[in-house]
């Protein structure tokens, strides 16, 4: 049984990866803000925890804090040593993560994301704890880049979020190699995770500045006035829509469940691992998709090309599936029935009802 730490982890993969983690019988602090997240996504575990006949309420910690106080990081470490209990690594997912956001706010997002890392980094290794996997982002990878993105794929992002997720990996990187035999490190690049827990009892909260396909999609088909609108359908891909790699949010949870085995297993490293399916749909297939499974129509309009967006972004996922021994094992159809199933669940998400 490990001790693991999960900042931003009432959110949605992070809230995704705690469930797993308990089920592997780990011990989990939580350290997240609320701002983009809802500490009610811990209830929702501690259910489908219960159906399960798996009781661990009391290997479960949440504290209401910012990766940015360098006194309450330091406290919970000491805190844990002190009751002989040390952390035995990090899965680092505390962060802002809009795209029109951060073009319209870069300073909050250098200070939440690389401001923040810095310091989780510090206080890290004051105590000795040097086990990490970063939540990235395939927003890193350029636009020159061709076919299936690998991870020495181009890193030339267009986006300040972007910017901040390939600026942390360089950070990561310099820490790595100014103290080769310390650190063990694996930065996870997601591609587009969606859906939710099979349960419907935890899923996406949708916030006023989620712009991407899938929550938005979800709230075009519960509510007859909300139109969607998909940004392109002149692009040089088969349909004229975008295509990306949508990935089962649980697919991702265990991705994170493979890596922090194989970094507990070693004695030093530094990885990079694209965490998609290898597998790319449009924009329109996923709508037509949605619809199919869930049975309803959604409504939608094209309108003009969104600043941030590019064409095509799928993984080259073969170095994840070789290293960690991970497969994708959900389908496009799972994605949609389980997104549909938590919203219908959760008309409201976390928020009382």
């Amino acid at each position: 049984m490990k001790r693991i730490l999960l900042t931003g982890g009432t959110g949605f993969i992070g809230s995704h990866t705690c469930l797993s983690l308990l089920e592997q019988e780990n011990e989990v602090l939580i350290l997240d803000s609320n701002i983009n997240s809802s500490s009610r996504s811990l209830e929702g575990i501690l259910k489908i925890l219960s159906l399960k006949k798996i009781f661990c309420k009391n290997k479960l910690k949440f504290i209401r804090g910012d990766i940015n106080d360098e006194n309450l990081l330091k406290k919970i470490f000491h805190d844990a040593n002190e009751g002989d209990k040390p952390i035995d690594g990090v899965i680092h997912f505390a962060g802002l993560k809009s795209v029109k956001d951060s073009i319209n706010k870069p300073l909050s997002y250098w200070e939440t994301n690389v401001a923040g890392t810095i310091n989780l980094v510090k206080v890290m290794d004051m105590f000795n704890c040097r086990k990490i996997i970063f939540s990235s982002s395939a927003s890193i990878y350029g636009l020159q880049n061709k076919g299936l993105l690998r991870e020495d794929s181009s890193i030339d992002p267009i986006t300040p979020y972007g910017l901040t997720k390939a600026s942390i990996e360089k950070f990561l990187q310099d820490v790595f190699t100014s103290s080769k035999g310390k650190w063990n490190i694996i930065n996870l690049r997601y591609f587009n995770p969606i859906g939710a827990h099979c349960s419907g009892l935890i899923g996406e909260e949708i916030t006023e500045n989620t712009n991407n396909i899938f929550p938005l999609l979800i709230e075009s088909a519960f509510s007859s006035t909300k139109e969607l609108q998909i940004y392109g359908n002149d692009w040089d891909t088969f349909d004229g829509t975008c295509v990306r790699d949508f990935i089962h949010v649980m697919d991702v949870a265990d991705a994170h469940i493979r890596a922090f085995k194989f970094l507990s297993d070693k004695y030093s490293l530094f990885l990079n691992l694209n965490i998609g399916t290898g597998k790319g749909t449009s924009l329109m297939e996923l709508i037509n998709t949605f619809e199919k499974v869930n049975k309803i129509n959604v409504e939608y309009n094209f309108s003009k090309r969104r600043e941030g967006d590019i064409p095509f972004l799928v993984a080259d996922n073969f170095k994840a599936k070789k290293v960690l021994g991970w497969e994708p094992t959900r389908t496009l159809e799972d994605m949609c029935k389980d997104g549909w199933k938590w919203k219908k669940t959760n008309p409201y998400g976390y928020s009382l009802n």
